[in-house]
């Protein structure tokens, strides 16, 4: 059986795990007062997550302007830290919000997979507090998290591809059907046919299968002649 948790909407899976993947960070990160989250697929919704409110705005800021150690880490491929807030000279409207919260360094750590980018970003109360974190839990806790948003991913896909394809399979027989009316009232081959019944498709705005069925009801009759101006 399919996990349960892969049948549901697919916006109600992210910041579920996105949560988890904060939590699990902070609990095993010594020092770590906070953490959040984002996953990209380069489309314009990017799912954040924080473990505290005050952090949501950090996020928001960052992806507003697009500076901060978010955008940063994104771009590089690789973790951006400040390990002091306070003496740091990047992303100024960044720092003043998080030095407005107390918080002093923060580190994001960012996973690249499958054209998916996830971002895992710690924060401490302390300057130079959070220790390396890529080779710590948190490096690790990232990759499972991205490796099993991936895996999502491409479940989901294999899911819409085999209900596309049984669609079609089921369709299957009325398209030809169709297409053998068209054949007999054109007086034309199988693949003008077909091109006459996707013409209409395209001309209603209605799904070809849609289409088929209807000219199967008809048998035709009555269409004669706006089948032989689309023939043309």
């Amino acid at each position: 059986m399919p996990d349960p948790d892969l049948l549901r909407p697919a916006s109600s899976l992210p910041g579920r795990r996105l949560s988890e993947l904060a939590e699990q960070a902070v609990r095993c990160t010594p020092a770590c007062c906070g953490a959040s989250t984002t996953v990209s697929d380069g489309g314009d919704e990017q799912p954040i997550t924080v473990t505290h409110p005050d952090l949501a705005g950090l996020v928001s800021v960052q992806l507003r302007s697009g500076e901060g150690p978010i955008p940063a880490a994104e771009e590089r491929g690789a973790p951006v830290d400040a390990e002091d807030l306070l003496r740091d000279e990047r992303w100024p409207e960044y720092r003043a919000m998080a030095l407005d919260a107390g918080l002093r360094s923060c580190v994001t750590l960012p996973f690249q997979r499958g054209g998916l980018t996830v971002t895992l970003t710690l924060f401490s109360f302390r300057p130079g507090a959070l220790d390396d974190p890529g080779r710590g839990p948190a490096q690790a806790l990232g990759d499972l998290a991205t490796t099993s948003f991936v895996r999502d991913r491409r479940y989901r896909a294999a899911l819409t591809e085999l209900d596309q394809l049984g669609t079609a399979m089921r369709t299957r027989p009325t398209v030809d059907q169709a297409s053998g009316i068209v054949m007999h009232v054109l007086g034309c081959d199988a693949d003008t046919a077909f091109g006459v019944l996707r013409r209409i498709s395209q001309a209603t705005n209605r799904k070809l299968a849609d289409v088929a069925a209807a000219l199967v009801e008809t048998k035709g009759r009555g269409l004669e002649r706006e089948l032989v101006s689309l023939a043309r």
